[in-house]
């Protein structure tokens, strides 16, 4: 059995880095990616894989297919995994590929639009 993993520190390299540094409110941004992202690690393995994508994805209203959930996965995982890893979570929400992310939500998920603002 593998031991639990928890994302690491919300922070870690988006602060640093230029590509996201100018962002308003970062800090708090990655405090509330990181909540979600765990609600979503419902293995609590570290990683979102299919499953807990699409029940992540029903409980906000917003059921995918099976060949939706794959292909949201490779397009967020870079088509190396078939899991969602912390980084990509959080580049994705941050970075481009949130042009991905806003295919499959064009207002968000409706719990991190709320506590965005």
């Amino acid at each position: 059995q593998r031991p639990l993993l928890s994302p690491p520190c919300p922070s870690c390299n988006f602060l640093d880095d230029p590509k996201y540094s100018s962002d308003e409110d970062l800090q708090e941004k990655l405090e509330i990616f990181k909540k979600k992202y765990m609600e979503f690690d419902l293995n609590g393995e570290g990683e979102i894989e299919l499953m807990s994508l699409k029940r992540m994805l029903e409980r906000l209203g917003v059921p995918k297919t099976h060949l939706e959930l794959k292909r949201m996965i490779t397009e967020v995982s870079g088509a190396l995994r078939d899991t969602i890893s912390y980084q990509d979570f959080v580049r994705m929400m941050l970075g481009k590929r949130s042009a991905i992310f806003k295919m499959y939500f064009p207002k968000g998920p409706p719990e991190i639009s709320k506590e965005l603002g």
